[in-house]
């Protein structure tokens, strides 16, 4: 866990939340302050839908545009990390600093790893007009399907 992500993962009164928000360049609106406070208290894994549920209780009027609309600027802003499971699911991540995770295809829960259960493999030779900007893992696990030994099939007559 970094210093920042120390600092930063437990910014629960409203107006630590606030200054938060204005030291990230963003105006902080009863709107966006709902969704913050979804968000930014403690380290978190939601979808969008899930945080609009969550701010409509903070927010009741609180619009599904303002939420789909506010939490990209928060990525930009690196109040949040954007993680892309699959092409219909996307999950924001409140801890900002490199990580890892561990997705359950079977639940759609995801979680973070910790760092000393991974050995990193070597990273590629990175042509020289890019730069390395970050290094995701997702690990992706399900529930064993257990399927039947012949030894283990009943067949009548036998």
């Amino acid at each position: 866990m970094t210093a920042q992500h120390l600092s930063t993962s437990h910014t629960t009164t409203p107006h630590a939340l606030e200054a938060r928000l204005r030291s990230a360049d963003i105006q902080p609106t009863r709107q966006r302050m709902a969704i913050a406070q979804v968000l930014l208290h403690a380290p978190v894994h939601l979808a969008a839908d899930d945080i609009l549920a969550a701010a409509r209780k903070l927010l009741p009027s609180l619009s599904r545009a303002t939420v789909y609309n506010t939490l990209p600027l928060f990525v930009e802003k690196g109040l949040l990390r954007a993680l892309r499971l699959d092409p219909e699911r996307t999950v924001y991540d409140s801890r900002t600093d490199t990580h890892s995770h561990i997705y359950h295809e079977d639940t759609g829960t995801l979680e973070d790893l910790p760092a000393e259960m991974l050995q990193w493999p070597s990273i590629p030779d990175i042509p020289a007009h890019l730069e390395l900007v970050g290094l995701d893992l997702i690990v992706r696990v399900r529930q064993k399907t257990v399927h039947p030994q012949p030894s283990d099939a009943i067949f009548p007559g036998q």
